[in-house]
């Protein structure tokens, strides 16, 4: 039995859609909520009447017919994309279905070489990110396994132990403490039965429920006393319970059926869409621009089309699926290391670009149970005697202990074997709301009553402070009733404490002796934050990631937990406020307010979409059903292990400890994983403006390709390679020190700006070639004396290309000093140099005949080495100048 939960403790929780916590508003219901707010206002008789059922349960042979009916007592899931379909959708990436067009019309023109390289790019590419994110999915997919729960029905007039998902409307099933409830049900007989409802409205204390008709206006289901649902446990009580609803068709299903729906766009996918585009848009361009210079000019329209292939691929950034997929599955096994689960890749950068973290507060903040954290006399003076009485009441009740009761008993032990003794017990019920025991004590018959404050307060005329008794007359008991408010202010749930002596004689005893007690004060519990709270939310504020609570529970509540974890409050907002306000007064409202109290669901989830819309990267911590559609709408959704499996479907991450100081190491892994891919996208942004500047130029000044289709191929094939130590690579303190978003905006300016320097160097090497190594004379005598000066020029561009794409990086990658205040990562500058040693080594290698290439002079190479360091210098300077005017996002 429960016992002695004071009113306060019991909050039902109400639907609120518009309306306000219990208002009498009429809301639109679905099918499923008529049917079941209809089962409940009628007699047991008639529920049992309308679903064809009866008292003994149903058949098998109607448990048949219904489960073909209805289907599994079993949530919607997303469904998983099979192979061949994620296959396909991973290939219809733009970047993919460009190469794959240019892949097929070089194989049809009898380009093998171009063919065979493009292929290779994007079965790399596709490859990898395929196997890394199945590899994270079956991670997750093993954690979410767990035996099936079981639930106990009546069939065929027998108690049956089955299966949750074969339970069907019309079953009549069997509730206890620590049962789970296994659909939506319609309570027909009930005992000291209280559910806890956490997981569906964010509320840790329990519910109680009765098999009693509502005789108040209800207008949702939410409101009834004889309902509850699936999702929900039972903390105490028997009941014997009418399933209503199964599966999809439940107040948890219709939560899972959006859940089953496509994700939102996420920050990420907005930035690599827009980068994608961006370079499309530049490349369709260049490739037109070359394609007709080269045709018109040169004559050969053949050459030409194979050119302009070539241009599209090496402006094509092709590798950026890969290099994203490797830096994300990279952050994904540093943070496996630290026990988070990483359900879907790309959340890691939104993790790093997250600047409102919003958290639900029951089980996340807190540790979901109840503490007894005060014992106070009337005044609200610490009192032993208080803790001693109410120990006392807890440890001799005969019923199923109470979270309460188990509460008081773990904070404090006290030796009364012996010394004490149990003469009676005037049991809890919900007319009362109190319960008495009356223990043999110090030589008299004790009664100690503990309840809801409000009753006990009727049922005292005098009141106790230290070792002396007063009488309770009306006007002192509106101020002893102040002390009892100021606790429940601080967010403490608060519980009377009373008693009267009888002498020994006096054996049994019934409720019209709770009379005339004596109030000896208080007791007061509340749900404990998390001990890493704290020191998480200081952390997430100090890397600029501010933290708004979104929560089912009170304002009170709420507030004493963010005063123990350090979060500063500006302003409370309830749902029922939220109700009537124009769309730009809620838009300005979710922005100022750090705390929101009384919320459904719905509007959790509205709170997370406005943020965004207002250019925030949102992310949802939570651990109940109550949350999941929040934690779906966020850029980034996080929960726990110890979550609901909805809430656990709905997340991206999944943190295996309590601890939530892993949120600030998701963050920091976040930003730098987003901090190197910037660097790729910022190297091949700007390389490829450059490139389009000196290829056109070059298409027109020279009476040859300045480059051949396969020298352009295996160029950008190599510069990939180079760049595969960007994930590895170390990123400086400061550019992960506040949250790192996309700007497509930034970067088209850092191209415009930083391009054109390699063009510079690239028309110097034109000169250098064209000049100093006479590739003029294949205009005027073609190849003569064993030289092919077109071969010469082309070479020649391919090294210095090459040589300045793959070692700019090591500028590019640092607003300080490279080399001497900021240092790459040892793969990164392995990559590097192998691939610039591979560039110089080419044209003297066996590979040179096979791919057009010539040996270079050797007093060409002095002529580059000034080069690159003339580039590296300007690179800095007006890298410097331009993170100091437009900053590096």
């Amino acid at each position: 039995m429960m016992r002695a939960l004071s009113h306060s403790l019991i909050i039902p929780f109400r639907r609120r859609n518009g309306t306000g916590e219990g208002a009498a508003k009429t809301v639109a219901l679905s099918p499923d909520e008529k049917r079941l707010l209809e089962i409940c206002l009628v007699t047991p008789g008639e529920a049992l009447r309308r679903l064809n059922s009866s008292p003994d349960g149903l058949s098998d042979e109607e448990v048949e017919n219904r489960l073909e009916e209805y289907g599994p007592n079993e949530l919607p899931h997303a469904k998983r994309l099979s192979v061949w379909a994620d296959l396909s959708h991973r290939l219809r990436n733009p970047l993919n279905v460009q190469l794959i067009i240019i892949a097929a019309v070089s194989f049809l023109v009898g380009e093998w070489k171009s063919t065979i390289v493009v292929g290779a790019m994007v079965l790399l590419s596709v490859g990898l990110s395929f196997i890394l994110d199945r590899r994270s999915q079956r991670a997750v997919e093993a954690l979410g396994k767990r035996v099936q729960p079981r639930s106990v029905v009546l069939r065929n007039g027998r108690e049956t132990e089955v299966k949750i998902s074969e339970i069907v409307p019309g079953d009549i099933v069997l509730l206890q403490a620590g049962a789970m409830i296994p659909a939506d049900v319609r309570l027909l007989s009930a005992k000291d039965f209280f559910v806890s409802q956490s997981v569906l409205t964010g509320e840790s204390m329990p519910v109680e429920k009765t098999a009693l008709v509502s005789s108040d206006d209800v207008s949702s289901p939410w409101d009834l006393p004889n309902a509850c649902f699936l999702g929900s446990n039972v903390i105490s009580g028997t009941a014997r319970a009418l399933v209503v609803n199964t599966g999809g068709h439940t107040m948890l299903g219709s939560v899972s059926q959006r859940l089953a729906a496509a994700r939102t766009e996420t920050s990420f996918d907005r930035g690599v869409r827009g980068f994608t585009w961006l370079m499309i848009r530049m490349m369709v361009i260049m490739v037109a621009i070359v394609f007709f210079l080269v045709g018109l000019t040169k004559g050969n329209w053949v050459e030409a089309l194979l050119f302009g292939l070539s241009i599209a691929v090496g402006l094509t950034p092709e590798m950026l699926p890969m290099i994203v997929t490797v830096n994300l599955a990279k952050g994904a096994l540093s943070m496996a290391k630290r026990k988070v689960i990483v359900k879907y890749l790309p959340s890691i950068q939104n993790f790093g670009a997250m600047d409102v973290l919003c958290t639900d507060k029951t089980g996340t903040l807190t540790q979901d149970r109840v503490v007894l954290e005060r014992h106070v006399d009337v005044t609200g003076r610490p009192s032993e005697d208080v803790l001693t009485y109410a120990y006392l009441n807890s440890y001799f009740q005969t019923g199923l202990r109470s979270l309460i009761d188990r509460a008081v008993l773990e904070r404090t032990s006290l030796d009364v074997e012996g010394k004490c003794r149990l003469v009676d017990e005037l049991p809890f019920d919900f007319e009362r709301r109190r319960m008495s025991v009356v223990v043999d004590y110090e030589g008299d018959h004790v009664l100690i009553c503990k309840g809801a404050v409000e009753e006990i307060y009727q049922q005292c005329s005098y009141y106790q402070i230290g070792d002396e008794v007063y009488p309770l007359i009306p006007v002192i008991k509106d101020d002893l009733f102040e002390e009892v408010e100021r606790l429940n202010r601080e967010g403490f749930r608060v519980l009377g404490v009373a008693y009267r002596e009888f002498p020994r004689e006096k054996t049994t005893f019934t409720v019209a002796d709770e009379s005339e007690l004596i109030l000896l004060g208080y007791i007061a519990f509340y749900d404990p934050p998390k001990e890493s709270a704290l020191e998480a939310i200081r952390l997430l504020r100090d890397v600029g990631v501010s933290v708004k609570v979104l929560t089912g529970d009170n304002a009170l509540v709420t507030q004493k937990v963010c005063h123990d974890v350090g979060l500063q409050v500006r302003r409370v907002v309830s749902g029922t406020e939220l109700v009537d306000l124009t769309d730009e007064e809620f838009s300005q409202l979710v922005e100022e307010a750090d705390v929101f109290v009384k919320l459904n669901p719905g509007q959790k989830e509205q709170i997370v979409q406005k943020l965004r819309e207002r250019g925030h990267v949102v992310g949802f911590l939570g651990d109940g059903i109550n949350d999941a559609p929040a934690m779906r709408a966020a850029d980034v959704g996080i929960s726990v292990d110890s979550a609901v499996d909805v809430a656990k479907e709905a997340a991206d991450i999944v943190l295996l400890e309590k601890s939530l100081l892993v949120l600030e190491d998701g963050v920091m892994e976040g930003r730098r994983i987003f901090a190197n891919i910037i660097k790729y996208i910022r190297m091949g942004a700007s390389s490829n403006f450059g490139n389009m500047f000196s290829v056109v130029g070059a298409s027109y000044l020279f009476p040859f390709l300045p480059m051949k289709p396969i020298h352009v191929l295996v160029n950008n094939l190599l510069y990939d390679i180079s760049q595969t130590g960007i994930p590895s690579d170390s990123v400086d303190p400061e550019q992960i020190a506040r949250p790192l978003k996309w700007n497509i905006d930034n970067v088209r300016r850092f191209m415009m700006y930083i391009g054109p320097i390699s063009s510079i160097f690239d028309y110097a090497t034109f000169a250098l070639m064209w000049f100093v190594f006479e590739c003029w004379r294949f205009t005027q005598m073609g190849s003569t004396g064993g030289v092919d000066y077109e071969s010469l020029f082309q070479t020649g561009w391919f090294a210095e290309s090459l040589l300045t794409q793959t070692l700019i990086v090591h500028i590019i990658r640092t607003r300080r000093i490279p080399f001497i205040q900021s240092r790459a990562s040892a793969h990164l500058v392995l990559t590097t140099l192998i691939v610039a040693a591979i560039g110089i080594w080419l044209p003297y290698s066996p590979l040179a005949d096979l791919l057009g290439m010539v040996p270079l002079p050797l007093t060409y190479w002095p002529f580059i080495a000034g080069f690159l360091l003339s580039y590296a210098v300007i690179t800095h300077y007006v890298k410097t100048w331009f993170f100091h005017k437009f900053g590096d996002q």
